[in-house]
C-alpha cells in the first residue's frame, strides 16, 4: 500500500451560522460562532488518514494559538507531521465562513500557507505507488515542484485546482488526476457551464481541458454524483440523496478519500464510488476537518447498499 502525501493549506475555520446570508451592506443576527480545523490541505489529509491511509502533510503554520491547536488536532488524526513547519513570519491561515440554509460563503486569509516553498516539498520521500495531492491554497510554483518530484519518483499526482485560478500548461501537464467541480472546470476550460448541463456537455468541456491522453479529469457534481474522463474512457457515479447540514469540506473529503483508495491500489471506478460515499457522509455534519468520516462509516454505507 502506498502513502498519501498532501502539500497544502492549513487553516482555522471561524464559522458563523445564521438563518440566511446577509446581502451586501446588510447585518443579520447570527446563531453561533464555531472554530473548526480546516484548510484544503489539512482537510484532505484528515480525510485520507481517517480512511486508513498512511498520510503525511507538508505545510506551514504560524507561531500562534491557532497554529498550536491545529498541530495538536492533526497529530491526533495519526497524520505524519514531520514536514510541517511553524514560522514566525506570518499568522496561521484563517477562513471566515458563513453557513446559512446548508450553503456557505468563505473568505480565506492565507497567512503562513503563502510561505510554503519549493524547497519544503522537494525533500519529501515519495516512492512509486504513493499519491501526491495538492490544491490552490499554496503557491503554484510550490505545487509544480512537488509534482515534478512526485513524477520523478513514479508517484501519482492528484490536483484539486480550488479556489480556481489560471494555471500554466506546464503545471497541468504534471497532473495525473484532476479533481474539480463544474464551476472550476468551466473557469479553467474557458467555457460556460451550469447545473442544468447534461453529462455529455460536461465531458466535452473536460476533454478540451485534458492536457495528456492518459490524464484523468474527475468532475464532482454534488448530489448529482461524479463524472470522469479517464484517458478516452467516460465514467459516471450516481449521487446519494442525503440531508446536507454543512457542505464545507465536502470536495476535500472526496479528494482525500480518492487519494486513499488509489494509494491502496483500488481501480478508478471503485475509488470514485468510495469517495462519493465518503463526501456524502461529510455533508451531514458541521465543520470541515472534523466532519471527515472513518473507514468503518463508509463500510457501513457500502454494506447497506
Amino acid at each position: 500500500m502506498g502513502r498519501v502525501f498532501v502539500a497544502g493549506s492549513i487553516n482555522m475555520d471561524v464559522v458563523a451560522t445564521a438563518d440566511r446570508h446577509p446581502r451586501v451592506g446588510e447585518t443579520v443576527a447570527g446563531k453561533q460562532v464555531l472554530y473548526f480545523p480546516g484548510g484544503k490541505g489539512a482537510n484532505q489529509a484528515v480525510a485520507a488518514a481517517r480512511l486508513g491511509a498512511g498520510t503525511t502533510l507538508i505545510g506551514r503554520l504560524g507561531q500562534d494559538s491557532f497554529g498550536a491547536e491545529l498541530r495538536t488536532f492533526l497529530g491526533d488524526q495519526g497524520i505524519d507531521l514531520g514536514y510541517l513547519q511553524q514560522t514566525p513570519q506570518a499568522h496561521t491561515g484563517t477562513a471566515i465562513i458563513t453557513v446559512a440554509e446548508a450553503d456557505n460563503t468563505i473568505v480565506v486569509i492565507p497567512g503562513a500557507n503563502a510561505l510554503l516553498s519549493a524547497e519544503d516539498v522537494r525533500v519529501v520521500p515519495l516512492v512509486q505507488g504513493d499519491v501526491a495531492v495538492s490544491q490552490f491554497e499554496i503557491p503554484l510554483p510550490t505545487i509544480a515542484a512537488f509534482f515534478q518530484r512526485a513524477r520523478e519518483a513514479g508517484a501519482i499526482t492528484l490536483l484539486n485546482p480550488a479556489p480556481a485560478q489560471k494555471m500554466s500548461s506546464e503545471l497541468l501537464a504534471l497532473v495525473d488526476i484532476l479533481v474539480l467541480n463544474e464551476t472550476e472546470l468551466g473557469f479553467l476550460a474557458g467555457a460556460e457551464l451550469s447545473e442544468s448541463d447534461e453529462a455529455a456537455r460536461i465531458i466535452a468541456v473536460a476533454r478540451q481541458l485534458q492536457a495528456r491522453d492518459d490524464q484523468t479529469i474527475c468532475v464532482t457534481l454534488g448530489k448529482r454524483g461524479v463524472l470522469a474522463l479517464a484517458g478516452r474512457d467516460e465514467l459516471a457515479v450516481p449521487g446519494r440523496v442525503v440531508k446536507a447540514v454543512d457542505t464545507t469540506g465536502a470536495g476535500d473529503c472526496f479528494v482525500g478519500a480518492l487519494a486513499a483508495q488509489l494509494a491502496d491500489g483500488a481501480p478508478l471506478r471503485a475509488a470514485l464510488a468510495y469517495a462519493n460515499i465518503a463526501a456524502s457522509i461529510s455533508v451531514q455534519r458541521m465543520g470541515a476537518g472534523p466532519s471527515m468520516p472513518t473507514a468503518a462509516e463508509v463500510a457501513a454505507v457500502l454494506g447497506a447498499g
